[in-house]
This record gives structure tokens, C-alpha cells and sequence, in this order.
């Protein structure tokens, strides 16, 4: 038997959205969907968003100066951090699924990998970025599966990929502002394109991509509390101290 993986995983440096280079920026555009408007304009309008609530709450708009930055906060910045770590989670996955490629991989299925990898990192830039001093730290992670392995990948893959969707549709209603509430509407629907990819990966030519576990009745995608995502995810966060506050009663 083969031994698993399981070493921490450092999340790896990104560029901050703003210096992102112009074929990475376009495929930002294409990511989030920002046709109408420029990464940094949406950008600053996130920015100027997180400044306007921070006076309004102090215990929500911790610096990172306070707490180590391990206090996710409250209201709209503890949905932010919340995002933000689900972000890094997947950007770090993604990172060893393509740096340990599984003996048998396709290479439909390592442009699959590497491309949804791309995605993920702009995410998690464009958060960190959008806090600013209010993020929370860089996260370690550790998974405990076989890269080498494509059915564990795969179903791991599988995994994060249906629990950010439902993260996502669970945190949006408890957003208040408006310009956050259309950046996680367009996040998620790439979260959603991700899960559907891995899916007909997973079982190509079936109604699996939309299957009655995530695509519940009238059509309507999965729906997660942060309380209820947050444990699911914990087993992979070796970060120790992290105060997620009111997000486990959420």
C-alpha cells in the first residue's frame, strides 16, 4: 500500500490582484465574470465596502494586527474571511493535485486541474486583497490522501468543489452588502462549473454533474450554513488558534 500524503501544506505567494498581469487579469475577467467593469474598480468598490463597515463594528473589523489574525470577525468581514479561507483550502488542493499529477492522469484532466487550480488562486488574491488589514493569517493545510491516486483525488476534488457551492449559496443571504452579495453570486457560479466539470469527470456520460445529493428539489443547488461547513472542512486546517466567532452559530 502506498503511503499517503498527508505533509502541510504553506499556502503558496500570489500575486495581489492589482499587479496581476494582463493574461492573468484576463482570465480573472473571464473567472468572476467582470465584463462590464475593471478587476480594480470592482476591486476598490470591495475595498471602500470593508472601510465603511469597519468603523460601524469594531469587534468585526479586526485589523490584522489584532488577534494574530486568527479572529475571522463579524457580520459581512467574518463572511469575507470565511470565503477567503475556503479559497485558500482549494488553492493549496488544487496546488498538489498539479504538482503530484496521478501516474494515470489524462491530459485532459491535468488541464482541468491546473486550470481550475488558476481560478481558485485569483479567488483567494482577490479577497485577500479586498480585506486588506483585516484578513485573516495564510492558512496551513494538510491532506490526508494518496495524489497519487485518482479515484482519491478526484472524489476530493469532488468534495471541496460541492461544499464551496453550498458554502457560497449559505453565506449569501447573510451577507447585508450589496457589493458582496454580487461578488460571491459571481464566484459561486464558477464554484458550480468546477463541481459539474469534476463530476462527468468522475462519471462521464451520466446525470451525475447534477445529481439529486447537490441539485435538491425545483432545481435549486445545495445550500450550507458556515456552522455546518465549517467542521466539514476543519480536517484539513492544521492553523491552530483560529476564532471563526459567531460564524458556528450561523
Amino acid at each position: 500500500m502506498k503511503q499517503l500524503s498527508s505533509e502541510p501544506v504553506k499556502k503558496e505567494t500570489g500575486p495581489s490582484v492589482p499587479a496581476i498581469p494582463s493574461v492573468e487579469r484576463r482570465m480573472f475577467l473571464r473567472t468572476v465574470g467582470l465584463f462590464t467593469a475593471s478587476t480594480a474598480a470592482f476591486l476598490a468598490s470591495c475595498q471602500n465596502s470593508v472601510n465603511e463597515l469597519a468603523p460601524a463594528n469594531r469587534s468585526g473589523a479586526r485589523t490584522a494586527a489584532d488577534a494574530g489574525g486568527k479572529s475571522f470577525g463579524t457580520g459581512d468581514i467574518a463572511i469575507l474571511n470565511y470565503a477567503y479561507a475556503l479559497e485558500q483550502l482549494e488553492t493549496a488542493f488544487y496546488r498538489q493535485a498539479v504538482e503530484k499529477l496521478f501516474s494515470d492522469i489524462r491530459g485532459d484532466e491535468k488541464m482541468v486541474l491546473s486550470d481550475i487550480h488558476d481560478h481558485e488562486l485569483v479567488h483567494r488574491e482577490f479577497f485577500k486583497a479586498a480585506l486588506g488589514p483585516y484578513a485573516i493569517q495564510d492558512l496551513e493545510f494538510k491532506f490526508p490522501i494518496d495524489f497519487n491516486h485518482r479515484q482519491e483525488v478526484l472524489n476530493t476534488a469532488r468534495q471541496l468543489e460541492d461544499t464551496g457551492v453550498g458554502a457560497y449559496n449559505g453565506a449569501g443571504p447573510l451577507l447585508t452588502n450589496g457589493t458582496f452579495l454580487t461578488l460571491a453570486g459571481k464566484i459561486v457560479s464558477v464554484e458550480a462549473r468546477h463541481a459539474a466539470l469534476i463530476r462527468t469527470i468522475l462519471r462521464p456520460g451520466t446525470s451525475f454533474f447534477a445529481g439529486d445529493d447537490v441539485v435538491k428539489t425545483m432545481g435549486l443547488d445545495i445550500s450550507l450554513k458556515p456552522s455546518q461547513v465549517i467542521p466539514m472542512v476543519a480536517k484539513f486546517i492544521t492553523t491552530t488558534g483560529l476564532d471563526f466567532g459567531d460564524l458556528l452559530s450561523r
